[in-house]
């Protein structure tokens, strides 16, 4: 069966992670989808969308609509952009570049983790699309303005700073999977990759891959990066608004700030002149009993009072989400897993069919709302009983 009939049998996003699922070890499955420790926060990013609901209009030509929009400065198809996303290739090779091309060609911004399993310049070369770096604050300061100026030089419009990871949250499913990266071989995991051959073959022929842009970093006795429930072991706690503000001086394009709740740390950034501001709880998988970012979001948004467009990301899976979304004021939204369950799933036909699928899907809720287009999507779409 090609990959272009595997992501043509998926019809939403929960198809497509189910299809993910069906071809993963275990261990490398539950590292994308888990969380943090009980796995509160995360459960509630979907569960904030579903409680939410819209106020369709009636009576106004739909025939036709427009997705389009303008997002942090820039045309987009739809208001969306791909939320870093690391260790990719770990569930299929090449899975970074068929994200990054998949947004590329359908027209939204892509941002690139600096714990991509694929480099800076390689994902520059494959796709050239409007790309935003996303930079972990490290503790080796001369890695982590070599990896900026490394996305300067390869044209990324955008710097994006996550403020969120501090210390690495506690996943606890990967402690029972016996899951780090690179691989820790145990009997249990060992075991767990043997059941699924195919992928297993896969990386046996095509070697496993590596963090590239941070692989030379300091290396644990278990040997090497962890992305598991010690993410954070090279990041730099003490980071604070005094670096935060050299940042800014230093980065003349776009920077956006990702990870942020709360209402005074929106104002400030704000009034620094940050160009974009995302409501961020890591996913679900740092600080859990964090609330959803849905339910943060209305906050964040009255704190910029229009000074910067905030962006929203954790639990985006249906393209009425996006909606939502807007409807509470986010200029869009950031999705990572969607695409990561179509990439794994089936390579760039299952990211582009997860796009693909939110589009249809967004498009679809406008007309059945009444709204024609982005900009008319606004609070008075929303239902508050």
């Amino acid at each position: 069966m090609s990959l272009a009939s595997i992501a043509a049998s998926a019809f939403s996003i929960d198809d497509l992670r189910a299809l993910s699922r069906k071809r993963l070890p275990r261990a490398i499955f539950e590292f994308y989808d888990g969380g943090a420790e009980q796995e509160i926060t995360l459960r509630d990013n979907l569960e904030a969308f579903k409680r939410m609901r819209i106020l369709p209009k009636s009576l106004n030509d739909v025939s036709k609509v427009d997705t389009t929009c303008e997002l942090v400065g820039g045309p987009s198809a739809m208001p969306l952009a791909i939320a870093p996303t690391g260790a990719l290739n770990f569930g299929r090779h090449g899975a970074d570049i068929a994200i990054a091309r998949a947004a590329a060609e359908l027209g939204v911004p892509y941002s690139l983790s600096t714990s991509a399993t694929t480099t800076i310049e390689d994902i520059a070369r494959a796709a050239p699309g409007r790309l935003w770096f996303q930079a972990y604050i490290l503790s080796n300061k001369e890695k982590l303005a070599a990896l900026i100026a490394r996305a300067h030089a390869a044209d990324y419009e955008g710097l994006m700073i996550t403020v969120d990871l501090p210390v690495g949250g506690k996943r606890e499913r990967d402690f029972r999977n016996h899951l780090q990266f690179p691989f820790k071989y145990t009997p249990r995991n060992v075991m767990d990759f043997a059941m699924k051959p195919f992928w297993s073959l896969n990386m046996l022929l095509k070697g496993v891959p590596q963090m590239e842009n941070i692989k030379e970093l300091k290396r644990d006795t278990g040997g090497g990066q962890k992305l598991s429930s010690t993410a954070g072991k090279n990041y730099d706690p003490a980071f604070d608004w005094t670096q935060l503000q050299i940042m800014r001086d230093n980065w003349s394009r776009k920077l956006i700030v990702k990870g942020v709740m709360h209402p005074k740390d929106a104002d400030r950034l704000a009034r620094m002149g940050i160009d974009a501001i995302v409501v961020s709880n890591h996913g679900g998988r740092q600080l859990d009993g964090a609330p959803a970012t849905l339910d943060a979001l209305p906050g964040v948004v009255r704190a910029a009072a229009g000074r910067v467009p905030v962006l929203v990301d954790g639990g985006v899976r249906r393209g009425i989400d996006i909606m939502k979304a807007r409807a509470l004021g986010a200029q869009g939204v950031l999705t990572g897993r969607a695409t990561l369950f179509g990439a794994v799933a089936a390579g760039q036909p299952g990211a582009t069919r997860a796009l693909d699928i939110l589009k249809d899907e967004l498009s679809r809720s406008m007309q059945l709302s009444g709204v024609r287009t982005i900009r008319e999507i606004d609070a008075e779409l929303l239902f508050r009983p």
